[in-house]
C-alpha cells in the first residue's frame, strides 16, 4: 500500500513540473504586443519659418511649445524672406527625414512646392497663414491652419463705416507679396466699395518691419495726400509709428488701427491712441499647427485638406484684459482652454492642468 501511494504522489508532481513547463513554453511562443517589444517611436517635427517678424517668432514658440508638451523633438529652419533659401529648407527637411512638417511661407508658391515635395518624400505637411491655397495644389496636404483674413477685412470696413463715415483711409500693409496682405486688404476694398463709406486713398508696403512703416508714414503726411484713417497691418508698426506722430505733435489728426492684438497693441488700445484693433495670436496658431500634425502623424486621424480656421476676435477698450477675447501671442493657460473649446480633438492631446511656464 505504501508503494501505491508513493507513486502516486511522485506520478502528480511530475505533471505539476510538465504542466509549467508546457504552460511557460505556451507564454514564450505567444507574440507580445509591439509596445512591450520596442519603445514607441520618438518623433520628430520640422517648422519653416519665413522671417524674424516678432509674429513668425511667436507662431514657432507655440509649434515648439506644443511639441514639447507631448514629447516631439522640432528642428527649425528659417528662410529670411529668400525664396532659394526656402526651398533649402524645405529639401533640407526632407534629407533629414522629419516625420512631419509645418510650413509658414511668405510667398505663394513657398507652400505649394512643399506640398509638392512632401507628398513625393510620404512627409505629412500643415501649412500655415497660406490662406488655404495649398488646399487647391493637387498635393494632398494635412491641414491648412489660418486665420480668416477676409473675414477681418471685411470686419474693419464695416468698423470704420459706422464709426468713421465718409473718412479716407491710408493703408501701411506687411509684405505686399504675402498672401494674407493680399486677403485683408481685397476684403476691405470690396467691402468699403459695397458700403460706399469709405475710400482707400493709398497703399504702402510697410515689409513688417516698423523703421520702413515710420518711413512710409512720414512721407504720406509729407506728400499732401488728405487722409484721415491710418491702417497699419501690424501692431509693431504700429507703435512705431504712433510714436513718430506723437513726436511731430499731430497723432490727434489721425485715426490709427491696426492688427493682432499684440503685446505691443494692448497698452495702446488701453491708452487710446491706437483706436481699433483685432485679436489673432500666432502662439496659439503655432499650437494648434503642431495638434493637428501629430493627429494625423499619430494615425488618430487619416483626414486631409482640412482647412482649419481660428477665431478673429475684434478688441476694444472693454475686453482687453479678457485672455479669452485678446489672445495672449506669449504662453499662457488660456491657449489649452480656448484649444479644448474650438478645437476639442486636438485638445485632447493636451495635458488636463495647463503647464505654468
Amino acid at each position: 500500500m505504501h508503494y501505491h501511494f508513493k507513486n502516486f504522489f511522485w506520478r502528480c508532481s511530475n505533471l505539476k513540473r510538465n504542466s509549467l513547463f508546457l504552460l511557460l513554453l505556451l507564454i514564450a511562443l505567444v507574440p507580445l504586443p509591439a509596445t512591450t517589444l520596442a519603445a514607441k517611436k520618438e518623433l520628430t517635427f520640422g517648422y519653416i519659418t519665413p522671417g524674424p517678424d516678432t509674429w513668425y517668432k511667436r507662431d514657432v514658440d507655440g509649434f515648439v511649445l506644443a511639441a514639447k508638451m507631448l514629447g516631439i523633438k522640432t528642428v527649425v529652419l528659417n528662410s529670411d524672406y529668400d525664396v532659394q533659401k526656402e526651398l533649402s529648407n524645405i529639401e533640407s527637411l526632407i534629407t533629414q527625414g522629419v516625420d512631419g512638417m509645418a510650413i509658414f511661407s511668405f510667398n505663394q508658391q513657398g507652400a505649394t512646392i512643399a506640398a509638392k515635395k512632401c507628398k513625393e518624400a510620404g512627409i505629412p505637411l500643415v501649412t500655415v497663414d497660406n490662406c488655404g491655397q495649398a488646399l487647391h495644389s493637387g498635393s494632398d496636404i494635412v491641414a491648412a491652419i489660418d486665420f480668416d483674413w477676409q473675414a477681418m477685412g471685411k470686419n474693419y470696413a464695416e468698423y470704420m463705416a459706422q464709426k468713421y463715415p465718409d473718412k479716407k483711409v491710408a493703408l501701411i500693409t506687411g509684405l505686399l507679396e504675402h498672401l494674407p496682405v493680399q486677403m485683408i486688404t481685397g476684403a476691405m476694398k470690396e467691402r468699403m466699395k459695397e458700403l460706399g463709406k469709405n475710400e482707400i486713398v493709398a497703399i504702402r508696403d510697410g515689409k513688417y518691419n516698423p523703421p520702413v512703416a515710420v518711413n512710409q508714414a512720414q512721407d504720406l503726411v509729407q506728400s499732401g495726400l488728405k487722409f484721415d484713417i491710418l491702417w497699419i497691418m501690424n501692431e509693431d508698426m504700429a507703435a512705431a509709428v504712433i510714436r513718430y506722430l506723437k513726436n511731430q505733435g499731430i497723432l490727434d489728426q489721425y485715426v490709427v488701427i491696426a492688427q493682432n492684438g499684440s503685446p505691443a497693441g494692448i497698452p495702446l488700445v488701453q491708452s487710446g491712441e491706437l483706436n481699433y484693433t483685432i485679436s489673432s495670436s500666432p502662439g496659439w496658431e503655432g499650437m494648434v499647427a503642431l495638434l493637428a500634425l501629430n493627429q494625423y502623424v499619430s494615425g488618430d486621424s487619416k483626414a486631409v485638406n482640412q482647412q482649419i480656421m481660428l477665431p478673429v476676435i475684434p478688441v476694444t477698450k472693454d475686453t482687453i484684459l479678457d485672455k479669452a477675447q485678446v489672445v495672449p501671442w506669449e504662453y499662457d493657460p488660456v491657449w489649452l482652454n480656448l484649444t479644448k473649446q474650438y478645437f476639442p480633438k486636438l485638445g485632447a492631446y493636451l495635458p488636463e492642468k495647463a503647464p505654468q511656464l
